[in-house]
């Protein structure tokens, strides 16, 4: 097995994961815990997809996935913060309504590809002078667009949540919405804000799946990503950075099997390799529980002034 080449697709295959993770990041640091990053990236895949194959323009593609992922996120952002329904249970239903969704729309197109106008603007491109440098140039910079983009994205989210003034603010609502609140800081409206950011990025790691690495729509296209991206939060301590080095190597999970299919391994363990691990993953980190790893103080927990 070439390590370059192997590490190579690891990265385009950890590229949804980065995406949705990065955006239940968001959503968890602001002290909601929505586990239907899942149903938001089938709504993602199934209406860039759609408007991907009936244009083909990839930027209206790649806005209606943004504008799904970010519809699912206003759902469940309404019914949890305005009428303060019971996070876990909101968020399984999101995932069964996103399923749903995508069976029926993407009904007719199964088997369908995307055009050429689509993945032509997606295609690989390697970046001048970096994409040259020996071994890392060509893993890190021998991308296609959308890879690009979401390193682009995890710096953004990192400097918004960790160098800026509303990121403070974000973190502080996550901690203790309470005395949040006591220095007006709308609590309400943070949350809604990142929560519907939070279901853009996850609408647009759908996207990826059905416009680029899979370019040809077939149902449940996602196969369980969203919740190892719930996973990968935890794994990542809710740190975008880390979220990175986490989304690449259950990337590398997700493809090894095509990579040892002809070992004496069987390959049914080698697919269920990245599910394995991840319970892996959250036994440790339940065990070793310490302060730094710990989530936000007020995850899962209702907020409503009036009970300060």
């Amino acid at each position: 097995m070439n390590i370059e080449s192997f590490l190579h697709a690891a990265i385009i295959a950890g590229t949804p994961l980065l995406l949705a993770t990065l955006g239940e990041i968001l959503t968890e640091k602001v002290g909601n815990l929505n586990l239907g990053v899942e149903g938001m990236m089938l709504l993602g895949a199934v209406l860039g997809f759609l408007v991907g194959y009936g244009t083909g323009n990839p930027m209206l593609a790649l806005l209606a996935a943004i504008a799904a992922g970010a519809f699912g996120a206003f759902i469940y952002a309404v019914l949890t913060i305005t009428f303060r329904t019971n996070q876990v249970v909101t968020g399984l239903t999101l995932t069964i309504f996103g399923t749903g969704v995508s069976s029926l729309l993407g009904q007719k197109v199964v088997g369908q590809v995307v055009p050429d106008s689509v993945k032509s603007f997606f295609a690989q491109m390697k970046i001048p002078v970096l994409g040259d440098i020996p071994f890392v140039g060509y893993i890190l910079f021998n991308q296609d667009t959308f890879v690009y983009i979401s390193y682009v994205l995890t710096i953004i989210v990192g400097i918004y949540m960790y160098k800026t003034r509303i990121g403070l603010n974000l973190r502080a609502v996550g901690e203790n919405p309470g005395a949040a609140d006591s220095v007006s800081i709308n609590v309400s409206l943070y949350k809604y804000v990142n929560i519907i950011i939070g279901g853009a990025l996850a609408g647009l790691g759908g996207a990826y799946l059905s416009l680029v690495y899979v370019p040809v729509w077939q149902d449940n296209i996602t196969s369980g990503r969203g919740w190892i991206a719930v996973a990968l939060v935890i794994f990542a301590a809710w740190n975008p950075y880390k979220a990175i080095l986490g989304s690449y190597l259950f990337g590398g999970l997700d493809i090894i099997g095509f990579r040892l299919e002809k070992t004496i391994i069987s390959p049914y363990i080698l697919s269920m390799l990245p599910y394995l691990v991840t319970i892996f993953v959250l036994v440790v980190i339940s065990v070793r529980k310490s302060k730094k790893n710990a989530p936000p103080s007020s995850l899962g927990l209702p907020y409503f002034r009036e009970e300060r």
